[in-house]
């Protein structure tokens, strides 16, 4: 009794039948294509080179901030550094002290700025839940409270040290 098996594809087929290596070649071109116009915009956006990249670089940076300060989270920061600023300004710190407070606030408004970054990016990748996206999003928000239990523990610091342990 002879057998009703159907025979494979060869390997040298596709399912449009088209050969395989034509198949390869197609898919290989067409992703050239893409990347030399993602490559050409990526040339196009960044200016060409010397004193217009710099004004370029600088026209993105604010619109990063002016995208940024959509986001409510980003916008009580802002006041709430900029009241610390006036602060380290106005009390009587010595110049370092000054330093590292404002530094520290710097440092909380930049790091607010790359976990908004990673939460946009994520975004725009898919809505869908997903464990990395969630990790992704979990650890900028983490780097966040890190860098705000920091500019806690360096104002606390500098208030104890300045008014009460003197």
């Amino acid at each position: 009794m002879p057998h009703n098996k159907t025979t494979p594809k060869p390997d040298t087929e596709a399912d449009n039948g088209r050969s395989i290596p034509s198949y390869i070649q197609e898919v290989s071109d067409k992703a050239h294509e893409y990347y030399a116009d993602v490559q050409s915009y990526a040339a196009q956006m960044k200016g060409k080179t010397g004193v217009r990249r710099i004004i370029n670089a600088l026209g993105y940076s604010w619109d990063g901030v002016k995208a940024a300060c959509e986001e409510a989270g980003f916008r009580q920061l802002l006041w709430l550094n900029g009241t610390l600023l006036l602060l380290a300004l106005c009390l009587p710190f010595g110049l370092a002290v000054q330093l590292v407070l404002i530094l520290a606030s710097c440092m909380s408004l930049a790091v607010e700025l790359i976990n908004t970054g990673i939460e946009a990016a994520v975004d725009h990748t898919s809505l869908d839940k997903h464990d990395l996206a969630k990790r992704a999003k979990d650890v900028g928000s983490a780097a966040q409270y890190l860098t705000l239990f920091m500019l806690a523990l360096l104002w606390l610091l500098a208030v104890w040290r300045t008014f009460v342990a003197a």
